[in-house]
């Protein structure tokens, strides 16, 4: 797999073995990125990762991956997951991913992530799945007797969806950092172990300028997020207009006036509503805090609810088209899988040759 620019020297890998970042390829670099098909994708979603990977289309090999099986870590219900699971494909359609220049496919679909999981699993202390703060944050208070397994091993599985890709990065945030880490931390061990088999992957963090933080409206001191069910905390995409504008008209702000990109905790609420605004318009902060100057904060609240509208309307009008097209939504996701299956199955035969298990029939 190519992990270097164009510009380095090609050399052949060992027979069975993937293409080594170190080793240079006359291709893009490969990225992997992925999200769960659990809760609704949020305003944050589209500006802080979403239109980011519709913009590096063309920069990168892209692998968009729906990983359902992540989803069943915590309690879950088999219809909503599996409707989710389409739902979610066809969001990524809709907000511009191109299934000609970009892979998209589902987890479950490419059994090569559950078996390089395991075997993953074998060589990883537990005492490094112990450390990771997500297992320690979504555990919270319940006892060990109430936990999955898979909740404690979900990095591990995370390790094995990017290894299987010889990807060179892969896009988080920063609370996922640190399971970008361990799948580095992964990779070395297992090269040392049983030789050069995989790249070691790097995390891509989204640039904030491009809106990677988008916060709560009911709370601008934390970050958007899908586990969050407060009614009035996130813009979901699928929002009606009129939910939208509920929402921003009830979103937190201040006792004061002034309109203007203020970094000070007092007036978070007013810079979240205005980065917001700079996200979806396009426009400067010069230009916005002119455009605002004397008016009120219901005024700044009506035109980002509106702005928002008119950025999610096309958005929305292609994901129902898609939604009634099955068979369109199909194709894609087999093609994606077929594309991805050749990838990961070539990296699980490298896999399998090294650690002396027989290859798989569908490897």
């Amino acid at each position: 797999m190519a992990a270097t620019d164009s510009s380095t020297p090609q050399t052949a890998p060992a027979p069975g073995r993937p293409l080594l970042a170190s080793e240079g390829a006359p291709v893009r670099r490969r990225v992997l990125s992925g999200i769960q098909p659990s809760g609704r994708l949020h305003l944050g979603n589209l500006l802080g990762a979403i239109e980011q990977w519709v913009q590096a289309q063309d920069e990168y090999e892209n692998y968009f991956c729906i990983v359902n099986l992540h989803a069943m870590t915590l309690p879950f219900d088999p219809q909503q997951l599996r409707q989710q699971t389409r739902e979610l494909a066809a969001i990524y359609l809709a907000a511009g991913i191109d299934p000609e220049r970009s892979t998209i496919f589902v987890q479950s679909q490419v059994p090569a992530h559950s078996e390089l999981a395991w075997i993953l699993n074998c060589i990883t202390p537990l005492g490094w799945l112990y450390r990771m703060t997500q297992f320690k944050v979504k555990r919270g208070d319940r006892e060990e007797e109430s936990v999955s397994t898979g909740l404690l091993d979900y990095p591990v599985l995370m390790a094995a969806d990017i290894l299987l890709y010889q990807a060179y990065g892969v896009p988080v945030g920063e609370d996922q950092r640190q399971h970008i880490e361990l799948t580095r931390d992964l990779a070395e061990r297992f090269n040392r172990m049983f030789g050069p088999v995989f790249t070691v992957p790097v995390a891509l963090i989204p640039d904030e300028k491009r809106g990677a933080r988008v916060m709560g409206l009911d709370d601008p001191t934390v970050k958007m997020s899908k586990t969050i069910t407060a009614p009035n905390h996130a813009v979901y995409l699928l929002d009606p207009p009129d939910v939208i504008r509920r929402k921003f008209m009830r979103a937190t702000t201040d006792s004061g006036r002034e309109i203007r990109f203020d970094r000070s905790p007092e007036k978070a609420g007013v810079f979240n509503l205005l980065s917001i605004y700079a996200a979806v318009t396009g426009q400067t902060p010069e230009w916005i805090e002119d455009h605002f100057a004397g008016k009120g904060y219901a005024d700044l609240k009506r035109e980002v609810a509106e702005a928002v509208i008119a950025k999610l309307e096309p958005l929305q009008r292609r994901y129902q088209e898609l939604m009634e097209t099955p068979e369109l939504l199909d194709d894609v996701l087999e093609r994606g899988r077929q594309k991805a299956s050749a990838v990961a199955n070539a990296t699980l035969r490298a896999v399998q040759e090294a650690t002396g298990l027989l290859p798989s029939p569908h490897a």
